[in-house]
């Protein structure tokens, strides 16, 4: 799996509308592989299930985001160090991924997802016969 390049204008629908100048988070990924796929996750503090965006087109894994920052009511942010709260990351995907069979799951700002390998690819143990 390797990532791929971000553009400020996508083909696939984003999750909000957006100008061509706002800044994207990429969120920080790890990614693990054993024997029947892999486990990816992102950390995506704020984000919320029903503003949470994952495609996959051919061989290409979009992950797209809008955080909920909210400020308490009669109040106004002096300083602010978040100034985007749209995530966005994209990563190429193996062929040997089973893309129909994928599992996601969004649990205090970090989201997991599953892929698992089709089965033509996962090792498996050759059982001897005896003569």
């Amino acid at each position: 799996m390797t990532e791929t390049q971000q553009v400020s204008k996508q083909e696939s629908r984003p999750v909000r509308a957006s100008s061509d100048t706002e800044r994207l988070i990429r969120p920080a990924v790890d990614i693990f592989e054993d024997q029947a796929g892999i486990t990816l996750r992102a950390d995506m503090p704020g984000v919320s299930r029903d503003s949470l965006d994952i495609r996959i087109d051919r061989d290409t894994l979009s992950i797209e985001g809008q955080a909920s920052i909210s400020t308490p009511e009669k109040m106004e942010a002096l300083h602010a160090e978040v100034r985007s709260t749209r995530y966005q990351r994209s990563f190429s995907l193996s062929g040997e991924l089973d893309t129909d069979n994928v599992e996601a799951n969004l649990k205090d700002g970090v989201l997991t997802l599953r892929i698992h390998k089709r089965a033509e690819h996962r090792p498996r143990k050759i059982e001897v016969q005896s003569a």
